[in-house]
């Protein structure tokens, strides 16, 4: 036997392809927890998943939105920023290969996608100042330079004096850098997560510390027949972790209600004013049931909900300011509100001051607003869909006119003016379901915002319309529930239902999609009885 020492053998192509590809994922990762980490310190909005997350939303079709909407619901968000992680991983990956071959190429790609993430976060619309693109510029300049290392470790030759062929590599380096690497991502990303959980820390305190005071005018207490005796029925007032969330904001915002302001101005503010928290906590509180309705909600969908609320009538503190509504001679005939997120929503002026308990938002269900619903302060406007009536993490109201201004979802081909529809559900039985045959109990809901509903009839297969029994009305900013005791015999069925508002109109079978004002059509569930 040889007494000469075996060499260990050089890295095969493909391995050395495999450690390429891993630099790039590693100097992603880095990235992204350098990004984190400086997030923390400028705003969390600022970080590049999320600036790049909001662009995409602000961008993609309007059909594409309301795919996702239906087929993900409220994960939809977590959706989006997966394919982005996604996405940079199958980018890092390449890049890092095309190092192998070119090294400053590869590393200069890593700095495009810097700029890419910079520019996406300085030209949101929440967006303040050029301290939003550091988080972007210090995450890809960390990454360019861990990548230009860990490939310039693959190209060295070995530092043993058993592997210095020409074709040889730093082990010991690139084994040492990539741990490195990785344990200082892994702190950067539990420090970027600590600094995020300390920033946010005062609103979770006002939240808490928060005790809402009684209000001056008491919503009536529930009738005690608004809840139909049904298995399957929705619950009349929607628990506040059931109720629906549709909106555009990625990281949720959380607002210190202690340093909280909302400036109305605008066209014929003769008045203009700023108020704080505390300020709307010493005018008088007004609770209403009222239902809000998304207008992405398809024919029997689920973003709709009822809650009690408590807040500061919106018409009195405009009054206040010197506003007059269109019919009073107002020069302005259109609300928008800001939200911190940069969400511009335009109501009618008329109908904010029209008489409706439209108003600034401050309670849910006897609680501070959730965070996930608006805390400290949001608008809602009964009779409206959200798209223009319902802001979220309000602190700017702007008097103007629909001529002059295009709010976020009008400026992406959504109807200016948006009354809910005359709408009805089935609740129970779930489609497919297999009932036994006999008595069956079909129940849902109507609704009709700021008109009530007066009828609710349904049908079996093309049989004569029947009229369902409706329980109690709350009030006619809420939705109805109804039931009907349907003598089902065996095989397949189609239940539909209709419902016919207070103004007698009757809710139409034409059916259409959810854009540009919202869905039509009647709700049918396919059953087969057993």
């Amino acid at each position: 036997m040889s007494d000469e020492k075996k060499k260990p053998r050089n890295p095969g192509r493909r391995t050395r392809l495999a450690l390429s590809a891993l630099s790039g994922l590693l100097a992603a990762l880095a990235a992204l927890a350098a990004a984190e980490s400086v997030a923390a310190v400028v705003r969390p909005q600022a970080g590049p998943v999320v600036a790049v997350g909001g662009a995409a939303i602000d961008r993609t079709p309007i059909a594409v939105k309301d795919w996702a909407i239906r087929h993900f619901g409220t994960d939809d968000k977590l959706v989006l920023q997966c394919g982005i992680l996604a996405v940079l991983a199958l980018f890092a990956l390449a890049l890092g290969v095309l190092a192998l071959r070119h090294r400053r190429i590869g590393a200069a790609g890593v700095l495009l996608f810097g700029v890419l993430g910079a520019v996406a976060a300085t030209s949101r619309p929440d967006s303040s100042s050029f301290a939003d693109a550091l988080p972007s510029i210090l995450g890809a300049v960390t990454a360019a330079l861990l990548l230009y290392a860990l490939i310039g470790r693959l190209l060295a030759p070995s530092r043993e004096p058993t592997t210095n062929e020409p074709d040889g590599w730093d082990r010991r380096g690139f084994v040492i850098t990539a741990i490195a690497a990785a344990a200082a991502s892994a702190g950067a990303g539990v420090l970027g997560r600590a600094l995020n959980g300390s920033s946010s820390q005062k609103a979770v305190a006002s939240r808490n510390n928060l005790k809402l005071p009684p209000p001056n005018s008491r919503a009536p207490a529930v009738p005690r027949g608004a809840q139909v005796r049904v298995a399957g029925a929705s619950t009349f007032i929607t628990p506040n972790n059931e109720f629906y969330r549709v909106d555009t904001a990625l990281v949720v915002p959380k607002v210190d209600a202690t340093a909280w302001r909302l400036r109305i101005h605008g066209d014929g503010v003769r008045r203009p004013v700023t108020l704080s928290f505390d300020d709307l906590l010493r005018r008088e509180l007004i609770e209403r049931d009222i239902t809000l309705t998304c207008v992405s909600n398809e024919i029997g969908g689920p973003y709709v909900g009822n809650a009690r609320w408590i807040g500061v009538r919106l018409a009195d503190l405009l009054a206040e300011c010197g506003v007059a509504p269109p019919s009073r001679g107002g020069p302005a005939d259109q609300l928008v509100a800001r939200s911190v997120d940069g969400m511009t929503i335009g109501s009618p002026v008329e109908d904010v001051m029209d008489g409706r308990d439209a108003m600034l938002a401050i309670g849910m269900n006897g609680q501070p607003l959730p965070f996930d619903h608006g805390f400290p302060v949001r608008m809602l406007v009964p009779g409206l869909y959200g798209y223009v009536s319902a802001c979220k993490w309000i602190k700017d109201i702007e008097l103007t006119t629909f001529d002059a201004y295009d709010s976020y979802w009008v400026k992406r081909d959504w109807a200016e003016a948006a009354p809910i529809k005359t709408q009805s559900r089935i609740d129970t039985p779930k489609p497919f379901a297999r009932p036994e045959a006999g008595t069956v109990m079909v129940a849902g809901v109507a609704w009709a915002q700021h008109r009530g509903i007066d009828r609710v009839e349904v049908r079996v297969d093309d049989g004569p319309w029947q009229e369902a029994t409706l329980a109690a009305e709350d009030s006619y900013d809420t939705w109805r529930q109804w039931s009907y005791a349907w003598q089902a015999t065996k095989g397949g069925r189609t239940l539909t239902v209709r419902a016919t508002d207070r103004t007698g109109e009757v809710q139409t079978d034409t059916r259409a999609r959810t854009v540009p004002d919202g869905a039509s059509g009647w709700h049918s569930v396919v059953v087969t009885v057993e």
